[in-house]
């Protein structure tokens, strides 16, 4: 029988990752990753190497983390993720942290967030700007469904969920910032048979030959949905910088910059409408 230490030794070794395998270890137990600290000599149970033995043949077998224990932290949320989902990643707490400048703390301010997946965004900025009127849209009524989930757990109700493609169920609504995780991954990218992205929805990350067909389909009609001087803000591929600011640029939005994330690779682009 192991104890703690062992096991996570072994898993770590046949993962090629430590935190792999104190994640799924603590969610076998029921226990936080701390717990494993400093109960690193206790004794587990046949029951509950049987249950670690099994996650780690899914993570084998290449199914990601996230989708095993459903869950998944982001910002100061820990969010249901699922399959319909992408997984939410560290790099887009950028985009959190740009919209979240252009949204007052105090003050009243309208908010779309298209396309919203597990709700990460939108709920991120409804937690830092609780007076604040966030709308996340989202096509896929499954994922929707997760989204509505996290916001009912974690008590947001400034936050209003539509279902729908991109602006289509918005009717003639206005907003003072537009955020958007899109889908930006070139169709014939090799990435998308590789790694976790082989397991997260297609549709929520390919766009086209170049990546950039739904970017274009966003900044098209953010027009119609944009009060006068609001800002559209969307995260994108480390190559496309250049080319989503000449789009934003050729759509008539000013003050347009691009951020770069953690590894100094563009990652999300902005402007404001006149």
């Amino acid at each position: 029988m192991l104890d703690v230490r062992s096991a996570l030794t072994e898993a770590s070794r046949r993962l090629d990752s430590r935190v792999d395998a104190e994640v799924l270890l603590a969610y076998a137990l029921s226990k936080p990753r701390s717990w494993l600290i400093a109960h690193a000599t206790d004794a587990l149970s046949t029951e509950h190497m049987s249950a670690y033995a099994l996650l780690i043949e899914q993570r084998e077998a290449g199914e990601p983390v996230a989708y095993i224990t459903g869950r998944r932290g982001f910002w100061s949320l820990d969010l249901e993720v699922t399959p319909d989902t992408l997984i939410p990643r560290p790099e887009t707490e950028l985009l959190v942290e740009l919209a979240l400048e252009r949204v007052p703390m105090d003050g009243a301010c309208n908010v779309l967030d298209l396309g919203t997946g597990s709700g990460a965004i939108a709920l991120a900025i409804a937690r830092e700007r609780p007076n604040a009127a966030i709308v996340a849209t989202d096509v896929n009524a499954e994922t929707l469904a997760v989204a509505q989930r996290n916001a009912r757990r974690h008590h947001f109700g400034n936050v209003s969920f539509v279902h729908g493609d991109w602006f289509a169920p918005l009717s003639d609504r206005r907003f003072d910032v537009i955020v958007s995780n899109p889908p930006y991954i070139e169709s014939a990218d090799p990435h998308l048979e590789q790694g976790d992205l082989r397991f997260e929805p297609m549709g929520a990350l390919a766009s086209g030959a170049d990546g950039l067909d739904d970017i274009r389909r966003i900044i098209r009609g953010a027009h119609l949905h944009l009060v006068p001087g609001g800002w559209l803000l969307f995260e994108h591929g480390w190559n496309q910088g250049d080319a989503v600011r000449a789009l934003l640029g050729g759509a008539g939005f000013v003050e347009l910059s691009t951020a770069r994330d953690l590894e100094q690779r563009d990652r999300v682009s902005l402007g404001r409408m006149l």
